[in-house]
């Protein structure tokens, strides 16, 4: 049954609408204060349809464009959450370049080729016998496509989620 599109969400239904985890809104939540959804006894999210806007505007600013959640945290306290709300959708105005690199350029910041790897970006490399590795000039590095980084920079956005998890479930255990 499809709900009406000015009902409330449930943080499941608006991780499966968004294709991410439900642990990456909560993440969001305490990264962006602008995210306030409805919570009932028992602590169970709601969203408002502007709740899910707005994550849809974080998600295309965050993965779409590259930006790094410091970069959405200027552009929500500098153009607002409306703005971010309709970033997402086709023809919506974009927010300018930073000029203090809020968006990760393949260039500025290349990942390690183990990262690449990871990703099938590159290759494997052969392991050679170490004299043959010595007299050969070093390869060039790869350029990165704009989608490679940003999908690594998602990865690299779980990685530490579930790190902090793990750590809470440590600390929890310990206590």
């Amino acid at each position: 049954m499809d709900k009406a599109p000015d009902a409330f969400r449930t943080i499941s239904e608006v991780a499966d609408e968004l294709d991410v985890p439900q642990h990456v809104l909560r993440f969001w939540e305490s990264r962006f204060p602008q995210i306030r959804p409805m919570k009932r006894a028992g602590g169970r999210r709601y969203y408002r349809p502007d709740d899910v806007d707005l994550l849809r505007g974080i998600q295309h600013l965050l993965y779409g464009e590259g930006y790094t959640i410091r970069g959405v945290q200027r552009i929500l306290r500098e153009q607002g959450p409306k703005f971010v709300q309709a970033v997402w959708q086709p023809g919506a105005a974009q927010p300018a370049a930073d000029p203090e690199n809020d968006v990760v350029e393949a260039e500025q910041q290349p990942p390690d080729e183990a990262a690449r790897a990871l990703f099938g970006l590159l290759k494997a490399p052969e392991r050679e016998p170490v004299e043959q590795a010595k007299s050969e000039a070093p390869a060039q590095k790869a350029a990165l496509s704009r989608e490679a980084v940003q999908r690594l920079q998602a990865a690299l956005h779980e990685i530490g989620e579930c790190r902090r998890l793990i750590d809470e479930a440590l600390n929890d255990q310990a206590a």
